[in-house]
């Protein structure tokens, strides 16, 4: 698929909306995803209104695109669906651990790749924001999401306004292990990231922020350990609000 080789990130969209046919048809085609034990464990929350779109913006630390795309996306891990039909039939469910919770997250992350995909053959862009598991509490009170429902993911989606350089991928050698795991020599590490580390933009990056390589960008100012401690933290304050794990 040629959209999948040219895919780039969308960050501006066009004042054009998405039909609700096309939107659902779209996820319709995504829920063909894999699943686990065909229990289809996720939700999506659709947000098109502005005054909701308005409330979500903070809890992805208030990216533009949250407010400016036509339609806002959040993939939710669910067991409570499939809970509560087991109780009706008189099954008692047994998922309120922290594996259901990873099956439940693995099954809206497919389901999210599948919706992206279908988007960009359409003509569609999208960005998925890794902010829904900073602040998963703000958008679980926004979106009013019950016990056993957490969101994993956040699309924002829209007729393209730009066309963006493709970002840098790692080449295939770096990331392809045949049979079994070969660990990375300091020489592998160099040959993998020389391309990354070579490009203006990330040289750029570096000069500005006074770092003296592109990896303290990473570990000093784009994704601290502070931070990562803090965020873990919180999600596994939700996880056990939301009934996946035991105090």
């Amino acid at each position: 698929m040629e959209s999948i080789k040219n895919r780039r990130t969308i960050r501006k969209y066009k004042q054009q909306d998405i039909s609700a046919d096309l939107l659902n048809e779209l996820l319709e085609e995504s829920f063909r995803a894999s699943t686990m034990g065909n229990m289809q464990l996720y939700s999506v929350v659709v947000t098109r209104d502005a005054e909701m779109k308005a409330k979500l913006a903070p809890a992805h630390f208030n990216q533009p695109m949250v407010t400016s795309a036509p339609v806002v996306l959040t993939f939710c891990a669910d067991f409570n669906r499939f809970s509560k039909w087991c109780r009706q039939r008189k099954a008692e469910p047994g998922y309120n651990n922290f594996i259901s919770f990873l099956n439940a997250a693995t099954d809206a992350l497919l389901v999210t790749q599948n919706f992206c995909t279908l988007a960009e053959e359409n003509g569609l862009g999208i960005c998925f924001l890794g902010t829904t598991i900073y602040n998963p509490d703000q958008i679980i009170e926004i979106l009013g999401l019950p016990e056993q429902v957490i969101p994993v993911a956040t699309i924002t989606v829209g007729y393209p306004d730009e066309h963006p350089e493709q970002p840098d991928r790692l080449p295939l050698r770096g990331i392809v292990h045949e049979e079994r795991y070969h660990d990375y020599s300091p020489e592998m590490i160099d040959d993998i990231y020389a391309y990354k580390e070579l490009l203006p933009e990330n040289k750029h990056f570096v000069e500005i922020n006074h770092t003296e390589t592109l990896a303290q960008i990473f570990t000093n100012i784009r994704y601290k350990k502070s931070d990562n401690d803090y965020m873990s933290a919180g999600l596994k304050r939700v996880l056990i609000q939301q009934g996946f794990l035991d105090e």
